[in-house]
C-alpha cells in the first residue's frame, strides 16, 4: 500500500517529514545549491523503509504490553494513527516520532541506529559466579545467574543448590513480583508457599504465584539442585488470588522485602559486592 505523510493524517502541519525535501515555491534556485542537493522522494521512502521505524515502534509497544490505546493516552496521537506508523502506511514527523520516544525512554537515535543483531548469549561455567541466599549467615543454598549477560532480559533463569538441612538453620521466606518456575534436578525439596509445604523430587517441576510468601528447604540428606526461572511482571488476576490453587494462601499478617531488584531467586539486590565479583570474571551482570 502507497504511503502518505503524517501531515495529511496529523494537524502537526508545521513539522516536516523525515527523509522527505519539502520546499516551499518561494525558495530561489541558488538557496537549494547552498542548501545541498534535492532529495529525491523515492530516495528518502526506501531510506525510512530500510530503518524500519513502524517495527521498532511495535516492538517497544508489545515489549510493554502495551496497546495501540493507551499509546495514544501517553503521545497524544490516535490508535489508528499510530497503527498506521506501525504498518508504515504513513511517514512520522520528528515531533510526533519524538513524543513515542519519550514514552519508552528512548533517544530518537534509537530509530535510526542499525538493526541490532539477533540475541544470543553463552554463559560459560566457569565465568558464573555462586552466591548465597541474602539476610542470613548460615544460607540454605548458594546459586548462579544463568542469564547475567544479557541486556533488558525477560525471564531471569538459575542454577540453584540446595543444602541439607542441619540443626539452627531455618529456609529465610520472601516474595517477589510475578511467578516462578522451579525444575529439580537432583534431590529433594520442601517447597513452603503460602501455608501450605509442597514436597518434590527430582524430575518434578513447579510453577507459581511469587507474590506468595514462599521458601525452600532441603528434605534429603543429600544435596538437592534446581534451574529456577523468575518472571518479575505483576500478574493479572481475574478471580481470587493464584496463591489459593492447591490450598496455598498468601502472606497473612506478614511483611517481607519485596524484589524490586532483579538478580536474584530471594528477591533481594545482590548489591555492591557481588557486583565486584562478577567484575573480576570478566562478566558483565545486568542485576
Amino acid at each position: 500500500m502507497p504511503r502518505t505523510s503524517a501531515l495529511a493524517a496529523t494537524p502537526d502541519v508545521s513539522e516536516p517529514v523525515i527523509g522527505s525535501a519539502l520546499f516551499s515555491p518561494e525558495i530561489k534556485t541558488a538557496d537549494l545549491e547552498q542548501a545541498g542537493p534535492q532529495v529525491d522522494g523515492e530516495a528518502a521512502e526506501s531510506f525510512i523503509a530500510e530503518k524500519r521505524i513502524g517495527e521498532r515502534i511495535k516492538h517497544l509497544r508489545l515489549k510493554k504490553s502495551m496497546g495501540l490505546v493507551e499509546l495514544g493516552r501517553h503521545t497524544g496521537l490516535s490508535a489508528s494513527f499510530l497503527s498506521q506508523l506501525e504498518t508504515g502506511r504513513v511517514v512520522p514527523t520528528l515531533r510526533n516520532l519524538a513524543r513515542i520516544a519519550m514514552v519508552f525512554s528512548k533517544d530518537l537515535s534509537y530509530f535510526f541506529e542499525p538493526e541490532p543483531q539477533t540475541l544470543f548469549r553463552v554463559h560459560r561455567a566457569k565465568d558464573r559466579v555462586r552466591l548465597p541466599q541474602s539476610g542470613v549467615a548460615d544460607p540454605c543454598y548458594f546459586f548462579e545467574s544463568l542469564g547475567y549477560m544479557v541486556p533488558d532480559r525477560q525471564l531471569d533463569p538459575y542454577f540453584a543448590e540446595f543444602l541439607p538441612a542441619k540443626k539452627g538453620r531455618e529456609a529465610r521466606a520472601h516474595q517477589h513480583t510475578g511467578c516462578e518456575f522451579l525444575f529439580l534436578l537432583s534431590g529433594r525439596l520442601d517447597i513452603q508457599h503460602g501455608e501450605v509445604t509442597h514436597h518434590i523430587d527430582a524430575g518434578d517441576a513447579i510453577y507459581f504465584d511469587a507474590d506468595t510468601v514462599h521458601s525452600y528447604q532441603c528434605s534429603g540428606e543429600e544435596s538437592a539442585t534446581a534451574i529456577i526461572v523468575t518472571l518479575q511482571q505483576p500478574i493479572p488476576y481475574t478471580s481470587g488470588r493464584a496463591g489459593h490453587l492447591n490450598g496455598a494462601s498468601p502472606n497473612r499478617g506478614r511483611t517481607l522485602p519485596s524484589a524490586q531488584a532483579k538478580g536474584r531467586p530471594d528477591g533481594q539486590s545482590n548489591g555492591d559486592q557481588a557486583n565486584r565479583v562478577m567484575r573480576k570474571t570478566g562478566a558483565s551482570p545486568v542485576l
